[in-house]
């Protein structure tokens, strides 16, 4: 083991949640500033019937030049014929113009809060992405042995799962509540959860623990995202339109978002239960051997099976629906805390006491 690789990665974790703590704060200034969603999508409505009558003018002033005679480069802006498509303004049908992915209407330092809490959000995964890489290195192995080192791994997920879908979407009411649960994580990593950088227990040194255990982290990271937007969509259905909910999006855009990070999640929890079978018949001369973890793991595919079922169900309530996306999200948290601390099983890698 290279112990001073071990140090460095520790540095990096540390640094990373200093930063996604910055990041925190950078977002609570943009929310604390932002205008409600509604006063967005009345600014964008405005701004996307001015363009179209602009371009309605301008095609009738290009019909004129043709019957005239006139070249079309009458057009005091240029040659608009040869314009992009994709750099005309924004339409009401236009996705680019949603309130969800601008913020044009909000106050000055709201917009620069959310320029910051994203630069550091890129930043704090980059540093969490060194800190698995060094812990590695330093052990010269997969990073996903114990507990610490799966929790950084999810953290990591979950954190590159918002900078590459809702962040480069402009979604940056989200990310206080992202990086919240994060930051818990990354901090309990750090020292109630902190292993030092071992080799690994026998049963674990198979190819099968990149295989299993980073589709784990990865489900677990997107399971993370989907349950604060669910816990977002029942509490912005019930608030008042004056409250400081109305800066999020209607619910029910919320609730489709929840949707869409669970559904990827989804498969990624059914492989993660075909693999450990795969894995254990390897190890233990068993498919399934009723160990509390392999439990668990099936217990969370049930719930999420029994969310997405109720989701595409006809009039299905979409706050049940919601609910039962929670006690998904519950199932994991039960599943790698108190099953890795109070169940004895052959899954007891925790690495913590």
């Amino acid at each position: 083991m290279n112990e001073t690789l071990a140090i460095y990665a520790n540095y990096a974790l540390y640094s990373a949640v200093g930063v996604l703590t910055l990041a925190m704060i950078a977002y609570a200034v943009y929310l604390a500033g932002a205008v409600p969603a509604a006063e967005r999508d009345a600014e964008a409505a405005v701004e996307a019937d001015d363009a179209a009558r602009s371009a309605r003018a301008r095609a009738r002033a290009e019909q004129v030049a043709a019957l005239a005679g006139a070249p079309a480069s009458a057009d005091p802006r240029g040659a608009s014929d040869e314009r992009s498509p994709s750099t005309d303004p924004p339409t009401a049908a236009d996705p680019r113009g949603t309130s969800d992915e601008r913020s044009g209407a909000d106050p000055e330092r709201a917009r620069v809060g959310a320029g910051i809490g994203g630069a550091l959000s890129w930043l704090g995964t980059g540093l969490l992405l060194l800190s698995l890489v060094l812990r590695g290195l330093s052990v010269e192995r997969a990073p996903l042995g114990n507990l610490f080192e799966f929790s950084v791994a999810g953290g990591f997920f979950a954190m590159l799962a918002y900078c590459l879908v809702p962040l480069r979407r402009g979604m940056h009411w989200l990310g206080l509540f992202v990086l919240a649960p994060v930051t818990l994580l990354l901090w309990l990593a750090g020292t109630i959860w902190y292993t030092e950088a071992a080799e690994l227990v026998p049963s674990l040194d198979s190819y099968w623990l990149v295989i299993h255990v980073s589709i784990a982290t990865l489900a677990t990271g997107l399971s993370i995202v989907g349950a604060v937007l669910a816990a977002l969509f029942l509490i912005r259905d019930r608030a008042s339109k004056r409250s400081f909910w109305a800066k999020l999006p209607a619910a029910p855009k919320l609730e489709r978002l929840s949707y869409g990070m669970n559904v990827v999640a989804f498969p990624m929890w059914t492989f993660t239960l075909i693999a450990g079978a795969i894995w254990a018949r390897q190890a233990w001369s068993s498919y399934w051997n009723w160990d509390p973890k392999e439990v668990w793991t099936f217990v969370i595919w049930v719930v999420y099976a029994a969310y997405l079922h109720a989701r595409v169900t006809k009039n299905a309530d979409r706050r049940t629906v919601a609910w039962i996306a929670l006690a998904g999200f519950a199932c994991i948290v039960i599943n790698y805390t108190i099953v890795n601390f109070y169940f004895v099983g052959q899954h007891s890698y925790a690495g913590v006491g």
